[in-house]
């Protein structure tokens, strides 16, 4: 009998990041949000509602700078996001999030909350803890090995 071979990581974050995806965007347009897509999340899910800027972004989503640059056009362009001075650096600029940015982050936390709750219970909530801390090593150690 052969043994049937357990899918690797690469597959495995693709299932967990497309599946969340969904739901999440399929929640958000139910709520309004409906002009927004899953590449806009390298913005979106790393938006602080004090601002950030771009280079951290591109950090943070490991996205090139004219990719989150193109990303954020758009977004200020739905009326998500707008560009301020950085007071701690008045030649940089800080991504902020708009009146409706901060709307959307509300009903986006609300939505992955909902999806994190879920997990927890069908797992665990130590196993689902321990998941998300082992994952999020992973992530962190692939992130820094390239």
């Amino acid at each position: 009998m052969t043994e049937v071979a357990q899918p690797d990581i690469g597959v495995l974050a693709a299932r967990v990041l497309f599946s969340v995806q969904r739901e999440l965007y399929a929640g958000l347009a139910e709520q309004g949000f409906d002009d927004i897509q899953p590449r806009s999340g390298a913005v979106l899910a790393h938006l602080k509602r004090e601002g950030i800027r771009a280079s951290e972004l591109s950090r943070l989503s490991g996205q090139h700078k004219q990719v989150i640059g193109t990303l954020i056009d758009d977004l200020e362009r739905l009326g998500y996001v707008e560009r301020r001075p950085d007071p701690a650096d008045r030649r940089a600029k800080l991504i902020c999030p708009a009146a409706r940015g901060l709307l959307q982050m509300e009903a986006a936390s609300s939505i992955m909350r909902g999806i994190e709750e879920r997990h927890a219970r069908a797992l665990g909530e130590p196993e689902y803890t321990a998941f998300k801390n082992a994952l999020g090593q992973v992530a962190d150690l692939q992130r820094d090995t390239h």
